[in-house]
């Protein structure tokens, strides 16, 4: 059974972990029509494959909204009172990363567009600062940048979920 939502939720988790089927069934469970942002960019043919299997998974209440650097922005930009999902904060950060944005500025104005949003928030991101240190200083900043972005969000979040296994582990 899935509880009420808060206002903003935090979906954690390694790749393949269930976290956006785990994010879609919370967002699911609210009076649609739903919205779904989308950070990913298709480099490659993987990533073009589990973007249409993601595409593929949602039904027509889904309206899809590209926002590979303007989160923010996409978030403000939603009609009014549309549950919205977002997948993924660590695609998200890798972008404004190559991109040579400023991170910092990004998760501020990511956190200022999800207080000010008027219905619920689900936020999906990979849990990557639990393996070994990476060896190169990039990977390493990502982490770092990585870690520092979730803590900021969890703090403010109704609900923080780790997925493990498909299992939902609430940590908050």
């Amino acid at each position: 059974m899935i509880e009420p939502i808060p206002h903003l939720t935090l979906v954690l988790g390694g790749a393949r972990s269930g976290k956006s089927r785990h994010a879609e069934a919370l967002i699911e469970a609210l009076p649609g029509p739903w919205a779904y942002i989308a950070t990913a960019e298709a480099w490659d043919d993987e990533m073009t494959a589990r973007i249409a299997e993601h595409r593929a998974r949602r039904s027509a209440d889904w309206l899809t909204v590209d926002a590979p650097l303007e989160l923010p922005e996409a978030i403000r930009g939603l009609p009014e009172g549309r549950p919205v999902l977002v997948d993924c904060l660590t695609l998200w950060l890798t972008n404004l990363i190559l991109a040579e944005r400023d991170t910092a500025a990004a998760g501020r104005a990511l956190i200022e567009a999800c207080a000010q949003a008027t219905a619920p928030i689900v936020l999906v991101s990979n849990e990557v600062g639990l393996g070994i240190v990476p060896d190169n200083a990039l990977a390493r900043r990502f982490r770092d940048e990585a870690g520092r972005l979730h803590q900021a969000i969890a703090a403010r979040a109704g609900r923080v979920v780790l997925m493990v296994a498909g299992l939902p582990m609430q940590v908050k």
